[in-house]
């Protein structure tokens, strides 16, 4: 049973993707979502993830609660400073999220500390990869 499906977002075109395949879940199995997003000040790698300002990650979560308030889901979000894989496993497990859905971008095994593919090895709950691309 699916109680509450956790999303991580960047506000990136093909996270909505992860966004939208989260919230049909949510109506399929009256389940809560969580929307979760990182952020990193001053980070230099260059990912989308990393360069998140609070105040942009603010804005990403606002713009997809209201986006669940639109389809009659219970939703809340949390977001977080730090590593992007590692704050999103750690607020899906704070969260006590049954699923995790995120986005396959960046998913290459050759790319070590990608996001997703560091998700789907530390995550505590089952994991959605949505192929965005």
């Amino acid at each position: 049973m699916l109680r509450t499906i956790a999303v991580a977002t960047d506000g990136s075109d093909t996270a909505q993707q992860a966004v939208a395949a989260a919230f049909e879940l949510a109506r399929r199995f009256d389940a809560a979502v969580l929307i979760v997003t990182a952020y990193s000040v001053g980070a230099t790698d260059g990912s989308v993830w990393a360069s998140n300002s609070s105040t942009h990650a603010e804005r990403v979560l606002a713009v997809a609660e209201e986006a669940a308030a639109e389809q009659g889901l219970a939703c809340s979000s949390a977001m977080m400073e730090g590593d992007p894989a590692d704050v999103i496993v750690n607020l899906a497990a704070r969260h006590e999220a049954d699923l995790l859905v995120v986005g396959n971008v960046g998913m290459n095994r050759r790319l070590l500390g990608s996001v997703p593919n560091t998700v789907t090895h530390k995550a505590p709950c089952s994991v959605l990869v949505v192929k965005t691309v």
